[in-house]
């Protein structure tokens, strides 16, 4: 159990939030710091950057950057939501657990979190709240907010994104997708335009908050509106919810640097990689239960108590469901192999204690 002697990773498995910002995004914030540009957007780097976009989807969308994850999600479900309109969730969703109750008191929203082991919404649940739709006694569900890759490191495939936004465009519901892992869910699914295409574009989104932030960024995320028609008040919602940054091109030649020749997909690509080199790693240790190899960037191994303690004070990581002592390690667009050896070196010597 002592972990005294093992020198630990250089950087931690704790979150992507943890690692630094990417080289060539440095670059690209010195190079946006030359000079004086106009204010709100209105700016040379904002449109290349919204060229950018332009480009990945493969048609017009309507661009709006943001200050964070939670302001983006806010900002798209504020737009989205019409009078007594409630959003259908999970109940592992970020909108539901990790945002304070944004989308309640900014948005005035309630939440219809529903219950999913793999973190996936299926259609059959938007059917069961159908019997909601146009009785004056409840909530209409309005939107439905799902995460790619999801909260518990699992991917929605095109197909089964495509059949949930069909049922949910049949009930009148919108679709809105929390992305803030969006790139490594496209790694995983091919690394391409067309792969990003078919589980957003092809499959039915409406609406995306796409991240940057976990994927090389230092700040900042956008919201796509791939239905252009639902951005009619998205200027002024995002004035509203304070997540218009007057010096937009900072944010904006973030995600100029980040979609230029591929950097976004090689980042998260890397990510997903060493997070399976990790899997490889610990995997046969005694004591550990995994319960297959990761579809994106994260493991949720389970482990003894004591071990978790140990491990966190030497290497810091979040507790996932301490009831069922799950844990979660999550590999970042800087991890090293290196970084991989020492800490399954460490999971091996905590679990032989």
């Amino acid at each position: 159990m002592d972990l005294a002697s093992l020198p630990p990773p250089s950087r931690t498995f704790s979150s992507d939030n943890s690692a630094g910002v990417h080289p060539r995004v440095l670059s690209a914030l010195a190079e946006a710091n030359e000079g004086h540009a106009l204010a709100y957007g209105y700016d040379a780097v904002t449109r290349r950057a919204d060229e950018r976009f332009a480009d990945l989807f493969g048609r017009q969308v309507d661009v709006y950057y943001v200050w964070s994850g939670t302001g983006a999600n806010v900002m798209s479900l504020t737009t989205l939501l019409g009078p007594a309109q409630a959003v259908v969730c999970t109940e592992g969703s970020h909108i539901n657990v990790d945002e304070t109750g944004a989308p309640e008191r900014i948005a005035g929203a309630k939440l219809i979190d529903l219950p999913t082991p793999d973190g996936k919404l299926r259609p059959d649940q938007l059917d069961a709240l159908a019997h909601a739709i146009g009785v004056e006694h409840h909530a209409q569900p309005g939107v439905v907010s799902i995460t790619q890759s999801t909260e518990l490191g699992t991917l929605y495939s095109p197909d089964e994104l495509g059949a949930l936004s069909e049922r949910a465009h049949a009930l009148g519901m919108l679709v809105h997708l929390d992305g803030a892992r969006i790139a490594n869910a496209t790694a995983a699914l091919g690394g391409t335009a067309e792969a990003l295409r078919s589980f957003t574009v092809d499959a039915g989104v409406d609406v995306i908050s796409f991240g940057g932030t976990k994927n090389g960024m230092m700040y900042g995320e956008a919201v796509v509106y791939l239905d252009r028609s639902l951005a009619r008040a998205a200027k002024y919602v995002r004035k509203q919810v304070t997540q218009l940054p007057s010096k937009m091109r900072y944010i904006s030649a973030q995600f100029e640097a980040l979609l230029d020749d591929g950097l976004w997909i090689d980042n998260a690509r890397h990510a997903n990689e060493l997070a399976g080199q990790l899997y490889k790693a610990v995997a046969e240790i005694p004591g550990i239960e995994l319960d297959g190899p990761p579809a994106v960037n994260s493991l949720y191994p389970r482990l003894p108590r004591p071990a978790i303690g140990a491990l966190q004070a030497w290497s810091p990581f979040y507790d996932w469901d301490e009831a069922n002592r799950q844990v979660r390690w999550m590999a970042s667009w800087d991890t090293t192999s290196d970084d991989v050896e020492r800490f399954a070196a460490g999971v091996r010597q905590a679990l032989d204690g």
